[in-house]
């Protein structure tokens, strides 16, 4: 069965992965190639780990949230703001994960169900 927040999961991975992948397109530097290749990895790993492991329940993902708030704040943590390629794909997959991974949250996901009618 695929749930919303196998979709949500799903997104994670394709977000982890194209923040992994841009430094194939984007000009970098090592600091901003490394953080987007390791965090967009970890992005990508801990969404393909709550899709084959729902157990995880909501550790995985405050961890994808962490992550994605880390990404988000790397190109000032490391410096490559200049690069604005890497800084963009930096802040939009950062805030993208952030905020579907507090979707997936069952506490989340749960309010959205109650407060919306059913037709």
């Amino acid at each position: 069965m695929f749930t919303e927040s196998r979709a949500q999961h799903l997104l994670a991975v394709v977000l982890g992965v194209f923040a992994a992948l841009s430094l194939l397109w984007l000009v970098t530097t090592d600091k901003a190639m490394w953080s987007l290749i390791v965090l967009g990895a970890l992005i990508a790993l801990t969404g393909l780990a709550q899709m084959y492991r729902p157990a995880l329940g909501a550790n995985g993902d405050y961890a994808m949230i962490l992550f994605g708030v880390l990404l988000f704040i790397s190109p000032w943590v490391m410096d490559f703001t200049d690069y604005r390629g890497a800084s963009w794909t930096a802040w939009v997959v950062g805030v993208v994960t952030a905020v579907v991974a507090v979707a997936a949250l069952p506490m989340v996901t749960g309010r959205l169900h109650r407060a919306a009618p059913h037709h």
